[in-house]
């Protein structure tokens, strides 16, 4: 796992000199800094066409060049964090995910090129690596689960672009979830460092030099730092690294084929309990591995692994730290009992097969991925735990324009039931004039009519 935990007893020393006061973070930062990076990404984006030339009247007047809208190249600027001397980085998906160029720039100003190897854009996390890069200066990763609130804390980045800066501050909370603006949506680490625009992936350290988090976000009404800032805990920055080392091209987090909610103290009294505590079991998959373990909808979730969750996104926390193949413990109450349980940590299984189909040239839409639903496509999509059928995986450029989105559930093609992707093809190839898709699209029924 690569991850060098600090003991939770570690002793701490007041300064017994002026000399040592003055220095400060001094030490610290000369130390940690040069394993912060500089992030420059080119982004290039398909700039929108003018509608009026969907139109074939006016594309063969004006055409068929006249009204493309160029494509745009966007800089995005953020800062990284070394984890190894051979150039694997830790920074956030929406400083690099989308880009098409990646280069990273040093504290003593050496420059390389980059490659995202491991990116997930829910966690906000990626994992980089450098070309020809050795005997690199990198940051220890400290265990999170030994942080405290009150924890002095130290944030290192590139704000606004003018330069690797340093903030400091202390650990403000633990178990932010929800609460976090951009891409990132899950567990965090609170701090009142200051972090801006372009601090974005850089290091939230303690007192020794040892990465506590990546941050990642602020909430602010301004745009600027209002010191509630959130950094991503590098226990699970150490779980993408050892998923990018194995090899993976997307992170695999352990599947608990669950719904939750959080303890309310309505459902608390309901349910008997003192004090409100835990995460509700409100569904289960049918082939959900709480389920298999004796798990049922109704039962409360205190702990996992010893540590206390209070919500679904710090159970899936829990559980994605502890990584797929094992087994963790849940602390279960039912009623007034409670007791342990030992759940398989399984990836998402692909049950059904998903039967993946592009359609060809012969269909009106060509270009569409249309797939199966199953365990791994609703966790891949977000789709509800009961979603069946069959689901668009890429609407393609035609499928695009008709208005089918990533996500969209196809119910039936022109009043025939559609079962399996086979079925789609089958539907969409020389078709009626006119064409009605009926989808389920988050929940809603919506029905997509064009004429060929």
């Amino acid at each position: 796992m690569l991850m060098s935990a600090v003991p939770a007893t570690a002793e701490t020393r007041v300064p017994e000199s002026q000399s040592e006061i003055s220095l400060g973070f001094a030490p610290v930062v000369k130390q940690a800094s040069p394993a912060v990076v500089n992030i420059y990404a080119k982004i290039v984006r398909q700039g929108r066409s003018n509608p009026l030339f969907a139109d074939p009247f006016f594309r063969d007047f004006f055409g068929n060049g006249f009204g493309n809208a160029r494509p745009r190249v966007q800089n995005s600027l953020g800062s990284g964090v070394i984890l190894s001397d051979d150039g694997y980085v830790v920074s956030n998906y929406h400083v690099v995910g989308a880009a098409t160029e990646i280069r990273v720039v040093t504290t003593d100003r050496r420059e390389f090129s980059a490659t995202v190897i491991l990116g997930d854009k829910e966690s906000d996390i990626a994992i980089l690596r450098l070309d020809e890069a050795e005997d690199l200066p990198f940051l220890k990763l400290r265990d999170s689960d030994h942080v405290e609130v009150g924890e002095l804390a130290l944030a290192i980045g590139n704000p606004f672009g003018v330069g690797q800066t340093v903030s400091s501050g202390i650990i403000s909370g633990l178990a932010r979830t929800g609460t976090a603006t951009g891409n990132a949506r899950g567990y965090f680490i609170q701090t009142d460092a200051p972090i801006n625009p372009g601090n974005s992936g850089g290091a939230l350290i303690d007192v020794n030099g040892d990465l506590i988090g990546i941050n990642t976000s602020i909430l602010t009404r301004s745009g600027g730092s209002n010191g509630i800032g959130f950094a991503i805990p590098a226990n699970l920055v150490a779980e993408y690294l050892h998923q990018a080392r194995a090899g993976n091209e997307r992170f695999i987090s352990p599947w608990a084929g669950m719904a939750g909610q959080h303890m309310s103290v309505d459902i608390a009294e309901s349910l008997g309990m003192t004090l409100p505590q835990g995460v509700v079991i409100s569904d289960l998959h049918p082939l959900s591995p709480l389920g298999e373990a004796g798990l049922q909808v109704g039962d409360v979730v205190t702990h996992v692994d010893g540590k206390e969750v209070n919500s679904p996104a710090e159970m899936k926390f829990r559980m994605s730290i502890a990584g797929v193949g094992g087994t963790s413990a849940l602390t279960r109450l039912r009623g007034s009992d409670k007791d342990e349980v030992n759940v398989a940590l399984i990836q998402a299984p692909q049950i059904p097969a998903a039967e993946e189909t592009k359609l060809d040239d012969q269909t009106v839409l060509p270009g569409m991925v249309v797939a199966r639903v199953n365990p791994d496509m609703i966790t891949r999509l977000g789709l509800g735990l009961s979603q069946t059928g069959v689901v668009v995986v890429d609407p393609g450029p035609f499928g695009a324009r008709a208005g089918l989105r990533l996500g969209d559930v196809v119910n039936a093609i022109n009043g025939a039931t559609i079962q399996r992707p086979a079925d789609v093809a089958e539907a969409l190839t020389d078709p009626a004039r006119r064409v009605q898709i009926d989808l389920q699209r988050g929940g809603r029924a919506v029905s997509l009519r064009f004429r060929l």
